[in-house]
Formats: structure tokens, C-alpha cells, sequence
């Protein structure tokens, strides 16, 4: 699984209108322009040293505005993360 996030945050980094095609391709939102826009001025690289609960509020927000999530940020706070998988994630990458 963390193979397959880290993939998708390099395309999303890497290769921002391929990702923003599949986004739209995957039916999660009907706007190009908007997901573009979304992977370029919010790049990976630009958030991924930041904390990982802001991080995800951020970005669900976003998503959520653009109507690409119908989940609020608090609800997928609260029911879709496991914080314990990310501190083990941040001790590994600092060993």
C-alpha cells in the first residue's frame, strides 16, 4: 500500500496533467482546468514535510470545494486515518 500512495504522490509531483486526466478519467471531478490547477499550485513537494492532520485537512478541503470528495475534511480526519501507520512512517524516515 505505501508503494502505491508514494507512486501516486510521484505522479501527481512528476506529471501533474497525466494525473489531472486520470482524475477526471476516474469520474472524480469533470473539470480539467480545476484538478490542474489543484496539482500545480498545491504541489507534493510543497506540502510533504508539513504535518500530516493539517496536511490531509488542507488538501480534503480543496478537494472537497472542488466537489472531486464528497467527504467533509473533519469527517475524513475522523474516520479515515489511522495516525498510528503515519508515526511509524516519520520514525522509519528518520532512522
Amino acid at each position: 500500500m505505501i508503494r502505491a500512495v508514494l507512486k501516486a504522490a510521484d505522479l501527481c509531483a512528476g506529471e501533474p496533467e497525466l494525473a489531472a486526466r486520470l482524475i477526471v478519467e476516474g469520474g472524480f471531478t469533470q473539470r480539467y482546468d480545476y484538478a490542474l490547477q489543484t496539482l500545480t499550485e498545491n504541489p507534493y513537494g510543497a506540502w510533504r514535510e508539513y504535518d500530516a492532520e493539517d496536511t490531509i485537512r488542507f488538501y480534503a478541503l480543496r478537494l472537497h470545494e472542488l466537489g472531486m470528495i464528497k467527504a467533509s475534511p473533519q469527517k475524513i480526519i475522523a474516520n479515515g486515518t489511522d495516525w498510528r501507520f503515519l508515526n511509524e512512517v516519520k520514525r522509519e524516515l528518520k532512522a
